[in-house]
């Protein structure tokens, strides 16, 4: 199995879903960075489950422990290892499910895998696991903003069919993307995004979104082509996550019914440096950083365990009726924020490392 991303900056996550606990292993750290238990926490509280009605009623505190690499508040450059406790399991919701494949979940394709899988809350395959990544990218998020000024927000874009417009990514700060519990900066998209989410859980339904990314203050040069393309490992590393369909970078799909004319960023003197006068390449050409800002979606899947009854077949062919138990989001996208920002922390921190070994 596949735990572990990463070259220089690395992190190996483990745990599943219903477990005694999750965490990782995070190696490359840089030695003498001032590091608590309170700079990781932070992104551990944005992602957590029962925070609003908009999420699952699963009450976690998500409280992180540092159990190595850190001595009196700073990094030793050893392997940090961190964890946190699951404490409000309940693997019983799972038992009348623990012989039927549910549909679009994991559980067949594990088992064809391995000839077993985890018979509570999907194991590796749920998005609890992504409590390491978070974790770990907070690691990344600090390193970043001290040696470089990077700063990474992310923000719902879409819910369902309602789109956000008025938004800034120039300015945009966490605090405005947190200023509502859909973590949509567009108050009026965020208002129709809400109700959207309720009545697809008032329905026991579910329903898809897609978030928006920004990195600004990326130096120009990071990135390795011709196969780990800065893009390429932030692709890479967004379609990893749980429920993740989509990923484009810049213009995205859209730029392909542009012309070359109308594509096109033509460079500009900005403070004494070449920069672009226009962003369609979000930030990137030649798989390399070019100064400007990173900017990217990603596409999320309506979550595939709802409470409506559907018909299916169990491992051994035969006819069910399924309606899930289990406490389940009705839509990722909120959550799924914090999770975005520290997996492009973690693509960018190991670039960062890797362009380092050419000074």
């Amino acid at each position: 199995m596949s735990s572990s991303f990463g070259t220089l900056f690395k992190v190996t996550t483990f745990g599943e879903s219903h477990c005694p606990a999750v965490g990782a292993i995070v190696d490359g750290v840089p030695p003498r960075m001032t590091l608590t238990e309170a700079d990781i926490q932070v992104q551990l509280d944005r992602r957590r489950p029962g925070q609003n009605k908009l999420g699952t009623d699963r009450d976690e505190a998500d409280q992180v422990k540092l159990l190595s690499g850190v001595e009196f508040g700073k990094t030793l450059g050893s392997p940090i290892g961190l964890m946190v406790a699951n404490k409000d399991q309940r693997p019983g919701d799972y038992g009348s499910m623990s012989q039927i494949p549910r549909p679009s979940h994991a559980d067949y394709t594990y088992r064809a895998k391995y000839g077993t899988h985890a018979s509570s809350g999907g194991g590796r395959s749920s998005a609890r696991e992504t409590i390491g990544r978070v974790a770990a990218g907070a690691i990344a998020e600090k390193f970043l903003l001290e040696e470089y000024g990077i700063e990474i927000v992310s923000w719902v874009s879409s819910v369902g069919a309602v789109d956000a417009t008025d938004v800034d990514m120039g300015t945009l700060t966490r605090q405005q993307v947190d200023g509502c519990d859909v973590r949509c900066p567009d108050t009026s998209a965020a208002e129709q995004m809400t109700a959207e989410i309720l009545a697809a859980r008032e329905a026991k339904d579910s329903v898809g979104g897609v978030l928006s990314c920004v990195c600004r203050n990326v130096p120009a040069g990071w990135g390795e082509p011709a196969f780990d393309r800065l893009e390429a490992m932030m692709a890479h590393a967004m379609l990893s996550l749980p429920a993740s369909k989509g990923f484009e970078i810049g213009s995205g799909f859209a730029g392909a019914r542009q012309r070359g004319s109308v594509h096109n960023d033509p460079f500009v003197m900005k403070n004494g440096r070449l920069g672009t006068e226009t962003n369609r390449s979000g930030g990137v050409q030649g798989g390399i950083s070019n100064g400007e800002p990173v900017y990217f979606r990603v596409a999320f899947k309506p979550p595939a365990t709802i409470g409506q009854e559907q018909q299916t077949v169990d491992f051994d062919g035969k006819p069910v009726m399924l309606a899930a138990k289990g406490r389940h989001d009705p839509c990722v996208v909120a959550r799924a924020v914090p999770i975005v920002e520290t997996m492009a922390a973690l693509v960018l921190a190991d670039l960062a490392l890797i362009q380092r070994m050419r000074a």
